[in-house]
């Protein structure tokens, strides 16, 4: 029997105000998992790297230690501590980011330590949900990612990979370091030039011109993390969405103020407005599956979702 101290790890900002400490005990029981306790490995948005070295090194070196999902800090991680790992998959590679460690055994009967990049696979999980596959074919719509981090990557990478991917895709960023990293993903990635437009914006009112001139139908992404561990929103209250738009939420907790102002326009612009919750289902469950080895069929994940439905309500 695996003994009672093994764990799954949380690498975040404020890892106690989540759901998923009380989720993953229900997860736990459905999955029939060897452990249901989940530690939260809070770190400051600024951390330096030698912060993440010695997180990464301690999950390594303890082997009641399982793995850990990693959210915010998963760019930063990748840049500290990537030496650190013994694999790294493609995404993790190309994204420069990394949102799952894991160990396996390896050879020497030592545990290989695992840094894989999930977002790309589990934020098209969750388009998938909201956006039908001829949804841009039939509308038109563009796509508009505010935050250019790890989130916002991995959605640019899906959306460049959909048989039906919008006209543009713009993404925008506080400072230019962020844009050109994006570039340089798309450029390994080898996503058509002209599909992805870049944009810093200094102030949130340029944001908002951005939103203003999408065209009607389309996505509009809050990806920058604020209204999550941090307050406030990349857009002011003067904003105007698109008519028929759909303002996509990433973060499901917090204050979420560019989910409210999206709201405060729903009825008189038609918007259909998507919070965080199902991005978070798909996010934790994929990284849960590789932390302990499993393969999560649909109904599986559904079953999932439904005893997370619980704790949400």
């Amino acid at each position: 029997m695996t003994p009672a101290a093994d764990r799954m790890g949380f690498v975040g900002v404020t890892t106690g105000s989540s759901s998923i400490m009380t989720v993953f005990p229900l997860w736990a029981d459905v999955l029939g998992l060897p452990t249901r306790t989940l530690v939260g490995h809070d770190l400051p948005m600024d951390a330096a790297p030698d912060q993440y070295r010695e997180l990464v090194e301690q999950i390594r070196d303890d082997p009641h230690h399982r793995g850990a999902l990693v959210t915010t800090h998963k760019m930063n991680v990748f840049a500290a501590a990537s030496d650190l790992f013994d694999e790294l998959d493609p995404f993790a590679v190309s994204c420069s980011e990394i949102s799952s460690i894991s160990k396996r055994p390896g050879p020497d009967g030592t545990d290989r330590l695992i840094g894989r990049a999930k977002d790309p696979l589990t934020v098209d999980l969750a388009l998938r949900e909201i956006i039908p596959d001829d949804y841009f074919a039939r509308t038109g719509a563009e796509v508009v990612i505010l935050g250019a981090g790890g989130s916002g990557t991995a959605l640019s990478w899906a959306l460049a990979e959909r048989a039906d991917a919008p006209a543009l895709i713009t993404v925008t960023a506080r400072s230019e370091d962020k844009l050109d990293h994006l570039r340089e993903v798309h450029r390994q990635h080898g996503t058509p030039e002209g599909l992805i437009r870049y944009v810093r914006t200094a102030a949130p009112e340029e944001a908002d011109a951005i939103v203003a001139a999408a065209p009607a139908g389309s996505v509009i992404v809050n990806a920058t993390g604020l209204g999550k561990d941090r307050p406030g929103s990349p857009l002011t209250d003067a904003v105007v969405f698109p008519e028929r738009a759909v303002a996509w939420e990433f973060n499901y907790r917090g204050s979420l103020e560019f989910l409210h102002q999206a709201e405060a326009q729903q009825r008189s612009r038609g918007l259909t407005v998507v919070d965080g919750w199902r991005y978070f289902i798909h996010g934790w469950t994929q990284v849960v599956a590789d932390v302990f080895e499993l393969d999560l069929d649909g109904p599986t994940v559904e079953r999932l979702a439904e005893a997370a439905e619980s704790v949400r309500r």
